[in-house]
């Protein structure tokens, strides 16, 4: 049954130009865009390093006026700074460059999964027509999509476009390797959103584990 549904899926997606299925794509990532602006969410991010947690926090995040997420802190337990002047200061710096190193890391995963992002809309616009899976995803796999060298994988559900996973290797404003995989969620409004994601920077021995949720429509 599941091979006789794939192959129904191909056959029906086979008549379907590339240029008509990416458009199509397009056209849905552009509406989710318009309706993620009008939401307000919570994020939870949780750090861990060799292993251990560093930092837990909680932002709340919207658009802002120029069209770019806005985030504020409800909450950060980060473990408390020693006593002892040297140490104490020690310990401020490291906080310090780990929360510039979050941002960095934030903004590069934003590039990938938020829907108004360009050049994985080019990626699709350009990529061969793949055959479904046999729940109607295709996907999409491709190198040096948003920086040179990367790698990334999009899984698209085809009857509604939206996006439903993603692995992306990439690499960090330092050089290091950058292994992230996303999943999405759809909500009855239609907003297709990431939902988790988990990021891993092996050479700074670094985990980063992203959870959004608590959608609230701004307009009603």
């Amino acid at each position: 049954m599941v091979l006789l549904l794939g192959a129904a899926l191909f056959s029906a997606w086979a008549q379907v130009p590339n240029e008509g299925l990416a458009n199509s794509i397009i056209a849905a990532r552009q509406r989710n865009a318009a309706l993620m602006q009008q939401y307000s969410w919570n994020c939870r991010i949780e750090v861990l390093s060799n292993g251990s947690v560093e930092d837990t926090r909680i932002d709340q995040c919207l658009y802002g006026p120029n069209n770019q997420i806005q985030r504020t802190v409800l909450n950060d337990s980060g473990a408390p700074l020693p006593h002892g002047f040297l140490r104490r200061r020690i310990a401020e710096r490291r906080r310090d460059d780990l929360e510039k190193y979050l941002k960095d890391i934030l903004t590069l995963l934003d590039k990938y999964t938020l829907p108004t992002a360009g050049a994985v809309i080019n990626f699709v616009s350009n990529s061969p027509l793949p055959a479904p899976g046999p729940t109607g995803d295709l996907q999409f796999t491709g190198g040096s999509v948003v920086q040179p060298g990367d790698t990334l994988s999009i899984w698209i559900y085809g009857p509604t476009r939206a996006v439903r996973k993603m692995t992306i290797v990439t690499t960090d404003s330092e050089g290091n390797q950058v292994n992230a995989t996303a999943t999405f969620r759809a909500l009855s409004s239609g907003l297709n959103y990431l939902q988790y994601a988990t990021v891993d920077i092996p050479a700074k021995n670094l985990s980063i584990q992203v959870h959004n949720y608590d959608y609230l429509n701004q307009n009603n």
